[in-house]
């Protein structure tokens, strides 16, 4: 595995875990409504989709520069 998806599956989980506390957060202590709960949700699916999209396409920008030299 490439260390450029070992760094973004750490990402991912942090990120996850993050969300997920704030998610957690405004479940508990928040006002009730469901407004308040979409956007960390988008943020946690759409972040780190983002970002592989991002280093994938580097990666192969790279592989696709070294080899045709």
């Amino acid at each position: 595995m490439p260390v450029w998806k070992r760094l973004w599956v750490l990402f991912t989980v942090i990120w996850v875990v993050v969300g997920a506390l704030r998610i957690v957060t405004y479940a508990i202590f928040g006002e009730p409504g469901y407004g308040q709960f979409v956007q960390p949700v988008i943020l946690i699916v759409a972040v780190p989709a983002v970002i592989y999209a991002l280093a994938s396409g580097w990666a192969q920008w790279r592989a696709r520069r070294k080899g045709g030299g």
